[in-house]
């Protein structure tokens, strides 16, 4: 097998959309047995998969074209073709995935979790050079970025903020974009303007992703968000088809949720309840978007109609700096998500999931701090699938994601088993 047993697997699911209940049942196996050839390969429970199951299953999907070229559609053709904009291979908008695009994006992210978990190394991007161009403050989305495009071998060219950019001389965007085109083979931006990101991309044929563009879209965030729902309902027997999602923040002007809903809506029969205080609703020509293929949405003010029976929490930040601070006023305590929420309202198996940063300080109401050590916060599940998300999207904006298999080689230093102190807690739930 060219790819990793896991990946083959979880490909398989996708592709005939089934739990891992219903999964097992169709091979043969017990639950348990799939569980343990599901982990990752350094896992102590890990188990290999019998030939005869392996042979079984491509059978079942009619998955040649898996084996021989993960990565690519024939029917389709490349998946960066389907996905271009206007004819060049960027990454603007969540607009531009079809559900099965996404999902063929997620089978290369599969293939980029061992160069995620330091397991293994790949080389394929090497001599490439990103240009991170970010205008607006950034942690997680900018360095994760860049260690995405340095694990597949590449390097990394940093600026951030106006202050010490030529745009705080007066510089056009268009100016910028084609200036930094002749350094770098890639861009990612982030701008505060909404539509900006689109600007730099009409003056470069070169790679652009959309980094985040004020209150419009995340399209990247919102990859990795859906990538970490599919990965963690796949762990609990669920589907997303017919799930109950709730969103609760600041609507208005959290980019993540505008990006996250529109992808999400490529699914099927999918209840969203959408909490948030008067004046931070979401905006209504994306719930109308958001209601296709039969989505039901449901606007609420109050977090324990809109959690009840939730699958998934998805919370957000207060953008304040989005607005003036009079609209803030209605973000009291009642809308923080905590543990005696989660416990009163929610099910053991319901995902609590943030975009970050969250604000911890007294009085921001926030997501709650006191749900650290429950095994339901996904949030650093989250963060950590943001790399293999945005390694595919290097890799299939660039044209490498064929050669990424047959690229990897073992890691030659040691790396510890868990990242955090406490992700022994998650230890096994991938």
């Amino acid at each position: 097998m060219t790819i990793s047993q896991q990946a083959f697997l979880r490909d398989a699911m996708r592709r005939l959309n089934l739990t891992r209940d219903v999964f097992a049942t169709r091979i043969g196996v017990k639950r348990r047995a799939l569980d343990t050839w599901l982990l990752p390969e350094g896992s102590q429970e890990f188990r290999a998969m019998p030939e005869v199951v392996q042979r079984f299953v491509s059978e079942i999907v009619q998955n040649g074209v898996l084996l021989e070229k993960y990565t690519q559609s024939v029917q389709d053709g490349p998946l960066r073709e389907r996905i271009a904009v206007e004819g060049k291979n960027q990454l603007l908008s969540v607009d531009q995935f079809t559900r099965e695009s996404v999902e063929d994006l997620f089978r290369v992210a599969d293939m980029m979790q061992p160069i995620a978990r330091r397991q293994k190394v790949s080389r394929v991007l090497e001599g490439a050079v990103l240009g991170n161009l970010f205008f607006e403050a950034s942690t997680r989305t900018r360095v994760s970025f860049g260690s995405a495009f340095c694990r597949l071998g590449g390097s990394v060219c940093d600026t951030t903020g106006f202050t010490f950019s030529s745009m705080a001389k007066g510089e056009s965007i268009y100016d910028t974009s084609r200036v930094m085109s002749g350094y770098v083979d890639a861009m990612v931006i982030r701008h505060p303007e909404q539509g900006s990101v689109a600007e730099f991309a009409r003056a470069t044929n070169i790679p652009v992703v959309n980094g985040g563009d004020g209150p419009g879209e995340h399209p990247s965030q919102a990859l990795l968000d859906l990538y970490t729902i599919l990965t963690e309902f796949s762990r609990l027997g669920k589907l997303l088809d017919g799930a109950h999602i709730a969103m609760v923040g600041d609507l208005k002007y959290g980019r993540t949720v505008h990006s996250l809903i529109k992808l999400m809506a490529l699914y099927k029969n999918v209840k969203f309840s959408l909490v948030s205080p008067k004046g931070l609703e979401m905006p209504s020509y994306i719930i109308e978007q958001a209601s296709r293929n039969g989505n039901i949405i449901e606007q609420k003010t109050s977090l324990a109609e809109g959690l009840a029976g939730a699958d998934v929490i998805y919370a957000t930040r207060v953008q304040k700096e989005r607005f003036a601070n009079e609209e803030n006023e209605g973000y009291t305590p009642d809308f923080q998500i905590n543990r005696a929420i989660i416990d009163a309202y929610c099910s053991p198996e319901t995902i609590v999931m943030h975009p970050l940063p969250r604000d911890s300080r007294p009085g921001a109401n926030d997501l709650s701090v006191d749900l650290n050590h429950d095994p339901r916060l996904a949030i650093f599940r989250q963060t950590d699938n943001g790399i293999p998300i945005r390694m595919a999207i290097f890799a299939v904006l660039l044209g490498v994601e064929g050669l990424v298999q047959h690229s990897l080689r073992d890691v030659t230093w040691q790396h510890p088993s868990h990242v955090g102190p406490d992700d022994s807690v998650f230890h096994g739930l991938e």
